[in-house]
């Protein structure tokens, strides 16, 4: 017997095709499958990552970048009260986890892309280290 396809509100499709064939199809607002039309989407997200009918990651990306910002912001506030270990281990929780995390689909991204997420991990490095907001990453070690 075969399985019914459920649909709902949030049932989409995502078309990946090269540039070239995307302009032949970019009037398409939707596509029947088993006789129920299913919206075309814009992006979707895949555990956890966000990719575009481009697969560029800039939404992706930034994203990751963003809540990395607010938590090494977050440690900075209490930086003071916490010892290297601590720090460092609350930097690699909370911010380096979440750059490692799909970073096999990150890995073929531009040059300008992976740049946000080294400007993060540079970050989270100053705030372990104490180091002043303008400091040169090459300068950090422990």
């Amino acid at each position: 017997m075969p399985l019914p396809l459920t649909v709902s509100s949030f049932s989409k499709i995502q078309i990946f095709l090269p540039f070239c064939l995307l302009q032949a199809v970019s009037s398409l607002t939707s596509v029947s499958v088993a006789g129920v039309d299913l919206p075309i989407a814009d992006s979707m997200k895949v555990l956890g990552v966000t990719l575009n009918h481009r697969l560029t990651l800039d939404n992706y990306v930034s994203a990751v970048a963003g809540s990395c910002n607010y938590h090494a912001r977050a440690i900075r506030h209490v930086r003071h009260l916490l010892t290297v270990d601590l720090a460092q281990t609350l930097a690699c929780s909370l911010i380096l986890s979440r750059i490692d995390y799909c970073n096999a689909v990150i890995h073929s991204a531009p040059s300008g892309t992976i740049q946000k997420l080294q400007l993060v991990q540079n970050n989270a490095a100053r705030v372990v280290l104490q180091a002043p907001r303008r400091s040169h990453a090459n300068s950090l070690s422990l």
